[in-house]
């Protein structure tokens, strides 16, 4: 590794954590395994009725959940980023 990329890698790294994205990642992370764990609860042990015929089953909430926790993750993280980086801005300016 030369000087060159020694140095564009913590460039990144401080930008990076100028940003906060491991923390909002944490974050996002937790909210995104909780909301989905609670949707998964609803719909599973049915408790906003039951399911429409033919729906899935369990296994099928499931897989769905992991989407749902991952999408809901970037979501949060991204947005958590972008008001840290607006934050960032307003305070150098």
């Amino acid at each position: 590794m030369d000087e060159s990329e020694t140095a564009d890698r913590s460039g990144t790294a401080a930008f990076l954590d100028a940003l906060r994205v491991a923390r909002n990642g944490k974050i996002g992370i937790g909210v995104g395994v909780a909301f989905a764990a609670l949707m998964y609860v609803v719909r599973v042990f049915e408790l906003r009725g039951p399911a429409p015929d033919g729906v899935g089953g369990p296994f099928l909430f499931l897989a769905l959940a992991f989407v749902l926790a991952f999408g809901t993750a970037l979501l949060v993280t991204i947005v958590l980023t972008v008001v840290s980086a607006y934050r960032a801005v307003r305070r150098a300016a």
